[in-house]
């Protein structure tokens, strides 16, 4: 049996076919499609329904011919999003603007002030999104919509995430009580929880701004954990994409949540999607209870039966590419470079708030700081930092987790940039002092492949699929030497971020005495 699995990104999307018999990968293929930026406005981050689509037709037809095979061959398609990326539509479900896309942060405004309310309220369902409502997330960015475009208003039927609409248009659904509705998302980013009955009070969103009246009802829809269909391939894609039509396609999900999946990660595994950002799911059991900073406790969001677990960074890959960029030098060179320091060996500490932070403080207006230049420092020692300070941000996030009373397992780095830097898979070992398991080869696509395999009946549970589909992994073990450094690290987070207390006037003397260390691994 072959099946489909789609992965979109934040600028492409891609297709991977794969045979449920022997785990072989058939065939993939990968198209781009443009995020919109603008110079003045450094927040928005949009993009098109139609060029995503477009890229999916162009992607999955090369696959099938990269496989060699006939389309009509494949059993089940799977597609994982991007999120929290919203686009508001109309009732035909055609869309009104481009999506917000997670990386959009116009929203601010209008999450702070659900946040405010719902901590004067005492709002059960903000607790459960670690306490802070997020400028990426769905609620927020609807009425940022609806504050800056009164001519649309009155043609606003529904919002959906990525991953719901692209499951609506495949299936030709066009009745909005009908509308799949993806746990995954709607717990993470939309405060839905079955403990309170789905969707935060409407009442309550009503006193955020009168402008979210009967909002709820706009959403309704089918809320479904991903072991669910969202229905079948129509006719009319069937056609565009070179497939059977009928063929089932199961309620979508977050990618980080699927990635994780598709890397092999099992309950009480902790997994880094390690990305253009960072998205950390782990799966802990049911009754784990909501903790101050987490992007989200729902259960179900990743698999049936377990309570899944986000947190992240707003900001990995960027960082890196950024550092590099500014010295017109390849990331892979940098590293290279500073390979044999020893922990804390360039001399500096960098907090990667280059993006603000997304876990735990959930501070969108916090900047990044690197703190014990010397007129000898380079590109390369900034970016042994960075790699640094991203791990101990990793080790403070995992200990937030564990204090919901989780006992974590393996640490897995999945996500496209542990696949080519070592360095960094070594440092995370080292910094969080256990191992880190990292896929042999890319997992992207392999979750969608999983959740399609199950869909089509090919395997009776996720774990048997997983064991069939996911690939080997590579296993960097812990050195140690980091409990000092990460000390001061954690310092200066909370303190910078947070506003503990913290000694400055110990700060650059510690780090000139890491720098000097450093000096002699140097020579």
């Amino acid at each position: 049996m072959i099946v489909a699995g789609v992965d979109f990104g934040t600028l492409s999307v891609r297709v991977t076919l794969m045979d449920c018999t022997t785990g072989a990968t058939l065939g993939g293929a990968v198209a781009g499609y443009p995020l919109k930026r603008s110079a003045a406005d450094p927040l928005l981050g949009g993009q098109s329904h139609d060029d995503q689509m477009a890229a999916l037709t162009r992607a999955m037809r090369e696959a099938v011919a990269n496989a060699g095979i006939d389309g009509t061959a494949v059993a089940a398609l799977a597609c994982d999003t991007t999120g929290s990326s919203v686009v508001m539509v109309d009732e035909n479900l055609e869309p009104l603007a481009d999506y917000y896309m997670w990386c959009d942060h116009r929203a601010h405004h209008e999450a702070a002030e659900i946040t405010a309310l719902g901590r004067a309220e005492g709002l059960e369902a903000l607790d459960w999104c670690g306490g802070t409502y997020s400028h990426e997330w769905g609620y927020a960015k609807v009425l940022h919509f609806l504050r800056h475009n009164p001519g649309l208003r009155n043609r606003f039927a529904t919002a959906l995430e990525h991953c719901d609409m692209v499951a609506a248009v495949l299936c030709g659904i066009r009745d909005l009580s009908q509308l799949p509705r993806s746990i995954c998302a709607a717990g993470h980013k939309w405060m839905w929880g079955a403990a309170w009955g789905g969707l935060p009070p409407q009442d309550f969103l009503s006193r955020v701004d009168p402008l979210f009246d009967g909002i709820n009802d706009k959403l309704s829809g089918r809320f479904l954990t991903s072991d669910q269909l969202a229905g079948h391939l129509c006719a009319e894609w069937a056609d565009k994409l070179g497939l059977r039509a009928g063929i089932p396609i199961p309620v979508g999900a977050f990618d980080a949540h699927w990635d994780a999946i598709g890397a092999g990660a099992h309950p009480g595994d902790i997994t880094n999607v390690v990305g253009t950002s960072t998205c950390i799911i782990a799966m802990g059991p049911q009754g784990f209870p909501p903790v101050p900073g987490l992007c989200g406790v729902v259960p179900g969001s990743v698999l049936p039966d377990w309570t899944g677990i986000e947190a992240g960074q707003s900001a990995t890959g960027d960082v890196f590419e950024a550092i590099a960029k500014r010295a017109s030098r390849a990331v892979g060179d940098l590293c290279a470079e500073v390979a044999h320091l020893p922990p804390g060996g360039s001399g500096l500490m960098r907090l990667n708030w280059d993006n603000g932070d997304r876990t735990v403080l959930v501070r969108s207006d916090l900047g990044a700081v690197t703190l014990g230049w010397d007129l000898n420092h380079s590109a390369a020692d900034e970016m042994h930092a960075a790699i640094e300070g991203m791990a101990m941000h990793v080790r403070i996030i995992t200990e937030r987790i564990e204090q919901g009373g989780m006992t974590t397992a393996r640490i897995v780095n999945a996500g496209g940039i542990p696949q080519k830097n070592d360095l960094l898979n070594q440092i995370y070992a080292d910094v969080l002092g256990r191992e880190v398991h990292v896929p042999a080869h890319s997992p992207t696509g392999t979750g969608s492949c999983i959740f399609a395999a199950v869909a089509a009946g090919a395997f009776d549970s996720f774990d048997a699929a997983q064991a069939v589909l996911c690939p080997p992994a590579r296993v960097f073990s812990p050195r140690g030497g980091y409990d000092d450094l990460f000390a001061l690290f954690r310092d200066l987070y909370f303190g910078l971020g947070q506003g503990q207390a913290l000694d400055l006037g110990a700060v650059l003397p510690r780090l000139r005495a890491y720098r000097l260390g450093g000096a002699a691994a140097r020579a």
